[in-house]
């Protein structure tokens, strides 16, 4: 059959000089979808020979081969695979031919950016094409497995190709690129280099199934010119995460970590993962022993590598794990998914939501298990990643109560063992309702707290939430096994209703003794407050301040305003200790004297030592030292 020459639609040909400079954006990936596609031609014609005993086909020595020629500038990527038939080759090949249309390219011209546009173009799967980004002509020879003849495809990517019949075709398809010039200033993309070759290889293409073997030039010192050169293979083929459990050492799996995870240590715990059925994909996953430096930064380089049947895609794919498991690492092998055509950006479907889903919950259920079975483990892992896990609690509500479950904090019960939310609940007072927790900058700083004081008289536990997360999810979760988790510097909490020895009659007595004084209070610190009340949670304190119920606390306003957020600013509550002798004497002064200028210093001065006591500032710093220095002067 004589050559037939074929001309591109022009909306064809627009879409094909897209491809060639817009889509990717590393011009290496052209080798990998070369080898890809040799790959999948190989595992055809394994299928298609079990299938059928009887086809005309060789299949002992499955392999690609790669051949640069440095003086001729062309690089051949051959595959003794299923190859191709001529019509097979017009529509396979030639598929962008009927990609193109007039609707297809107004989206394109009506995208507003570029990654608009590569979004569009995600929906074709015209890898091929990615050799003319390299290459000035691009040259298809093939022959499909049980035929005679072979075919010859060629094309400049301009606006034709052609086709013609071949008689001397080896089964099997050879890809070869006739390389653009070479840019002397430019040698990192010298695609003749054996060393280039390499490199490309060993990133993207390491794993896969088949050798994959370049011709390498004959030792300089061999006496015999007409010794052959050697084949070279150029991948490990070893897909660790497809291998079973027995034939992979422990030493192999840490090696893998290190590569993946640029880490030197060994990993805390290795996580494998099969799932078949209509899906299929493997996993193997890492949790580190230690966290990066760089875990609460916003540049940090979260998600694990994936790969699509041993190939390479990306390093850091983000839509496998949610931001809180970010320090996972590891390797993501599917059999199939929806990727654009470079894939370099995953489409968001329902198979990437499965994995992920499924993903999250083995990571969980890992985390679960070290806590059951390897305490020192798990308290390695909470210790550097505990903060991130906490994040789940605000953003995962399917995973909250897994997560929750797997918590553990500081608490008032030990001073250095955490506790978890169960063993919180076991050891609740009877009668105790609900669990309590204050939030603060250390620990220190919320055992000193006035609001602790009741707390800690009374023996009733306490966690110690230090982690800035925590303001955040404790109102997200509200609750932990039917019992609603309180902050003690919040709302009313009565713990004298509990006590034997304080009666009701007693409580309704000391009400009534500072009700004047605290209407007045109430008054003179109108702007920075919104009521003073009697306190049962001081014992030692002269006053605290807290929040409503239902109120942000003033760490959670400073935290929203440090983000750029504006949120209006609550006024809060100022508790007084009826049995302390400043308030007592605070009182007293109230009921005898007519000229309360000084008293109403006095109750300025008790509500900035309140703030100051929480770890806030007076809101007149200077007003408060020049009052504090007058009441000290007259004390001499």
């Amino acid at each position: 059959m004589p050559t037939s020459t074929f001309e591109f639609q022009v909306e064809a040909r627009q879409l094909l000089q897209l491809m060639i400079h817009s889509v990717y954006s590393n011009k290496d990936v052209f080798l990998r979808e070369l080898v890809s596609n040799a790959s999948d031609a190989l595992d055809k014609l394994r299928l298609e020979k079990l299938r059928d005993d009887a086809l005309d086909a060789d299949v002992s020595e499955l392999h690609i081969e790669i051949d640069a020629d440095q003086d001729a500038r062309t690089l051949t990527v051959r595959d003794n695979g299923i190859g191709m038939s001529y019509d097979e080759v017009g529509q396979l090949i030639g598929t962008i031919a009927n990609s193109g249309t007039a609707k297809f390219l107004q989206e394109m011209k009506e995208a507003q950016d570029a990654a608009g546009a590569e979004g569009l173009i995600g929906q074709f799967g015209v890898g091929f094409y990615s050799g003319f980004m390299v290459a000035d002509e691009v040259t298809v020879v093939t022959r499909r497995a049980g035929e005679s003849q072979g075919t010859r495809w060629a094309s400049r990517g301009e606006g034709t190709y052609t086709l013609e019949t071949v008689d001397d075709a080896p089964q099997g398809t050879s890809v070869t690129l006739h390389l653009k010039p070479a840019d002397p200033e430019n040698q990192l993309h010298d695609y003749t280099s054996p060393w280039k070759i390499k490199e490309i290889i060993k990133r993207y293409s390491d794993f896969i199934t088949w050798p994959i073997r370049m011709v390498s030039e004959p030792p300089a010192a061999a006496d015999d010119s007409d010794q052959a050169p050697e084949p070279e293979t150029l991948n490990s083929m070893k897909a660790l995460w497809a291998r079973s459990r027995e034939e992979v050492s422990d030493e192999e799996y840490h090696e893998l970590y290190k590569h993946i995870g640029h880490d030197w240590r060994d990993p805390l715990e290795t996580i494998r993962l099969q799932a078949e059925g209509t899906f299929e994909y493997q996993a193997l996953l890492f949790l580190p022993a230690h966290a990066p430096h760089d875990l609460f930064t916003r540049d940090f380089q979260r998600g694990v590598q994936l790969y699509v049947k041993r190939v390479f895609i990306m390093d850091d794919c983000e839509a496998l794990l949610p931001p809180y498991l970010r320090f996972v690492k590891g390797v993501v092998d599917a059999a199939d998914l929806s990727l654009n055509v470079s894939r370099e950006i995953l489409q968001q479907d329902r198979q990437i939501e499965r994995m992920r889903r499924r993903l999250t919950k083995k990571v969980l259920s890992t985390v679960k298990e070290l806590m059951t079975k390897d305490q020192d483990r798990y308290a390695t892992f909470w210790r550097e990643f505990g903060t991130a896990l906490k994040e789940g609690l605000v953003t995962d509500s399917e995973n909250r109560e897994t997560i929750l479950t797997v918590a553990s904090f500081a608490s008032t019960h030990h001073d250095t063992e955490p506790t978890t939310l169960q063993q919180y609940v076991e050891r609740m007072r009877d009668g105790q309702d609900d669990i309590y927790y204050l939030t603060g900058e250390s620990r220190q700083a919320i055992e000193n707290s006035p609001h602790m004081e009741a707390f800690r008289d009374r023996g009733i536990e306490v966690l110690l939430l230090t982690d800035p997360v925590d303001e955040v999810w404790v109102d997200a979760v509200g609750e932990f096994d039917g019992k609603k988790l309180r902050s003690v510097a919040k709302g009313e909490i009565d713990l004298d209703a509990k006590d034997e020895d304080t009666s009701d009659d007693e409580r309704e007595k000391q009400t009534e003794q500072y009700a004047e004084l605290l209407g007045w209070m109430k008054e003179q610190l109108d702007g920075d407050i919104k009521e003073v009340r009697l306190s049962s949670r001081l014992t030692v304190s002269p006053a605290c301040i807290v929040s409503d119920a239902q109120d942000l606390t003033a760490t959670l306003e400073n935290m929203y305003r440090a983000m750029g957020q504006e949120v209006p600013h609550a006024k809060r509550i100022l508790e007084l200790n009826p049995e302390h002798q400043l308030v007592k004497g605070l009182n007293q002064a109230y009921k005898e004297r007519e000229d309360r200028t000084e008293l109403a210093e006095s109750a300025e001065l008790l509500h900035s030592l309140a703030v100051l006591a929480e770890g806030g500032q007076p809101k007149d710093p200077a007003r408060f030292v020049k009052l504090m220095t007058d009441r000290l002067e007259r004390t001499l």
